[in-house]
């Protein structure tokens, strides 16, 4: 069993569209709360009301709406909301956080993807979380097509705007995860969501939490 009195810790998931990120969160939860953790689960943009009144204007309406730097800075601005008023309120009750994308989306996605060069989002997203950092994360990888065409599948399109913005735009995203997993092999597990059924990776998933934080399997 945890010690669900110790301090609380920050797991985020990470990986482009259709990797399952919300549904290994959920099991991810799951799996802790059977071990008597604490957990709260959040996403991003979003978590708190003013991020989520952000994540409205991020993630619908035509893929051009926003040039990259608008993006990462709408989505710092939703970060800093949803930091202040969620994740380090829960952190500090001892309670552990599960955030589906966190700030390595934004270096994926508005930098490699987007081409904003990295020193601009870095010094974004240190205004926004400050020393705040997740204790691990999760990258879960696939091929874009693959994610793509489940994303679309289980899609009502309203909040497609950035699977709208094409293959090669995407590749660029996975490539920039790998980069961010491979260069931070302290905090980053990557996960094959591609191949392996959603049981398998929920394991796997809970692997790398109960070796890397300590929580008995």
């Amino acid at each position: 069993m945890a010690d669900a009195t110790a301090r609380g810790r920050f797991i985020t998931l990470e990986g482009g569209e259709g990797a399952g990120k919300s549904t290994q969160a959920r099991h991810l939860a799951a799996w802790l709360k059977a071990r008597g953790v604490d957990c709260l689960l959040t996403r991003e943009p979003g978590g708190s009301p003013g991020a989520e009144a952000i994540r409205t204007l991020l993630v619908t309406g035509e893929p051009g709406r926003w040039d990259a730097v608008t993006e990462a800075m709408l989505m710092n601005a939703a970060r800093r909301d949803h930091l202040i008023r969620t994740i380090r309120p829960a952190l500090a009750k001892g309670q552990w956080v599960i955030c589906d994308r966190f700030i390595d989306s934004t270096l994926a996605y508005q930098g490699y993807a987007g081409g904003v060069p990295l020193a601009t989002l870095e010094a974004l997203i240190e205004a926004a979380v400050e020393d705040t950092r997740p204790d691990l994360t999760l990258v879960l990888d696939l091929a874009p097509e693959t994610g793509l065409a489940r994303t679309l599948r289980g899609s009502d399109g309203t909040e497609a705007r950035f699977e709208r913005k094409g293959l090669a735009f995407h590749a660029a995203v996975r490539d920039g995860f790998l980069r961010i997993a491979t260069a931070n092999l302290d905090r980053c597990v990557t996960v094959d969501a591609g191949t392996l059924p959603e049981g398998l990776i929920a394991r796997a998933v809970a692997a790398a939490v109960s070796e890397r934080l300590g929580v008995s399997a």
